[in-house]
């Protein structure tokens, strides 16, 4: 029996996404056809195909990083942003300082001179490397193993750095070099400044793997690129107004809150909180917002000393036509006395979400001092006194001698005045000058006047005092119990 096979080869593929590392799966599928003579059964020729045989073959791919915008999108131009692999600062214990920038061994693309063979964008290597606006945000580095750069354990800082003058911040992202097991090497990276590393995501830490290559000559290195993402510097900003410089106890303050979005996103949930000082007082239903001239509706909900404003609707994204555009909250605040006490210092803050990627965007505190002056106060002075049971009739409280709380006094502007638990009462801002104050005795059911053995003017429902311009002065009013105890026989 004579056999003859023949191979027929075909091929299939289809991407796979391993970490870092793009790597490309061949399906390898092997036929056999065969021819043969049955001689047992008369030379019968017998031919067929075999069944297939798949063999999967991975092939990876270099990894290359992007940088993209907060949401993930292409920048309308990389001109003037630059990508930089430095070695960490060993003298800055937090790690987050850069040092020199790593020396990279240097390519050419194409080969040529004996040069290594580069790989694009970033053909000839160069550290940092320099975006062009043709460059689709697209960078890498090669790292020499030779050269202990792809060393389990270390350290780089990779940095992006935005145009002078940029909306954009620099962004840094610490990167540690893992273990190896073949051409595969591991490693992670972290965004130093908290935030997530890609702007369609809120992970600010991974894993990947990165490969070894050769080049014609087999020269070995292996290619790092993270995608990454870059965001405004402000994404919103509050600023806080006042009507005036200055104020005094009775007045009510304007003030205004100018909230403007600087992201490249329209913003939502807006949320405004502001902080009162001590004698400052929000008026009631004095909220109001517009944005470019047309009112927005808002809500205020105080708690305390801190009111909360809730915008409805969406604040849209700055751009070069309306670069000005800015929300508007205005409320007004009173004034009361103790507002002398206080520092005239209120400060607020705004929150919002992004529309595109959801994250939280916030800016403050914005702070304004009003000056609180005393006015007609500077010339006012306070009066104590209690109300107490005089069982010696000396016209001082003595020790085992009780207040009297509830006890009604009268003053000549006809403020009324009542004792607490302790017969205690006290009176500020009171004009200076001579006053007197009178002890109602029908609030004091069971009480009278107490008789005064030393002070014949103390004998009187009445007192008369002279308050100094910012003095104290006190009114004691004592009295005795109008019953007598029964002796017993």
């Amino acid at each position: 029996m004579a056999f003859v096979a023949t191979l027929l080869p075909s091929a299939a593929q289809a991407p796979v996404q391993a970490q870092s590392v793009t790597s490309t799966s061949t399906n390898l599928i092997n036929r056999a056809s065969y021819t043969y003579t049955d001689g047992i059964a008369g030379g019968v020729r017998i031919t067929g195909i075999t069944g297939q045989v798949v063999n999967v073959v991975s092939q990876f791919t270099d990894p290359i990083g992007r940088i993209t915008g907060c949401a993930g999108e292409t920048l309308p131009d990389y001109n003037g942003f630059t990508v930089g692999l430095y070695e960490p600062n060993l003298a800055d214990p937090t790690g987050t300082e850069i040092g020199t920038p790593v020396a990279l061994t240097t390519t050419s693309l194409p080969a040529a001179n004996g040069i290594p063979a580069g790989v694009a964008p970033n053909g000839q290597n160069s550290n940092p490397f320099s975006l062009t606006s043709s460059s689709g945000g697209l960078y890498g580095f090669l790292l020499d193993p030779a050269r202990g750069q792809l060393d389990q354990g270390r350290v780089y800082i990779l940095v992006i750095n935005p145009p002078v003058g940029s909306i954009y911040n620099q962004r840094r992202f610490r990167l540690t070099i893992g273990t190896r097991n073949g051409n595969l090497i591991s490693y992670t990276v972290s965004a130093i400044d908290g935030k997530p590393i890609t702007g369609n995501d809120s992970i600010t830490s991974v894993s990947g793997t990165i490969q070894l290559r050769s080049d014609n000559r087999g020269i070995l290195s292996a290619l790092l690129g993270v995608n990454t993402s870059v965001c405004q510097d402000q994404e919103i900003q509050i600023l806080k107004t006042g009507d005036r410089a200055a104020a005094e106890p009775g007045d009510t303050a304007i003030y205004r809150l100018v909230v403007r979005n600087l992201s490249s996103a329209p913003v939502t949930n807006l949320v405004v909180t502001d902080t009162l000082p001590l004698g400052f007082s929000f008026a009631d239903n004095s909220a109001r917002a517009e944005l470019a001239g047309q009112p927005v509706t808002v809500t205020a909900d105080r708690t305390g000393s801190t009111v909360t404003f809730k915008i409805l609707g969406t604040l849209p994204a700055a751009t070069a036509a309306n670069a000005s555009l800015a929300l508007n909250i205005a409320y007004a605040a009173t004034l009361s006395p103790d507002a002398v006490r206080g520092t005239g210092q209120n400060s607020a803050i705004v929150q919002a979400q992004r529309t595109d990627n959801l994250r939280s965007v916030r800016d403050g505190p914005a702070i304004y001092r009003l000056r609180v002056q005393p006015g007609i106060l500077s010339d006012c002075g306070t009066i104590i006194g209690r109300v107490f049971v005089d069982k010696n009739f000396d016209g001082e409280q003595q020790p085992g001698e009780p207040g009297v709380p509830n006890a009604v006094i009268f003053m000549d502007d006809g403020n009324r005045i009542v004792t607490d638990a302790n017969g205690l009462y006290s009176v500020q801002n009171v004009i200076a000058g001579s006053r007197t104050a009178v002890l109602d005795l029908s609030s004091l059911p069971g009480y009278t006047l107490a008789p005064n053995l030393y002070f014949i003017e103390r004998n009187s429902q009445s007192r008369l005092v002279r308050l100094e311009p910012g003095g104290l002065v006190r009114m004691n009013f004592a009295v005795t119990p109008t019953f007598k105890e029964v002796s017993g026989r």
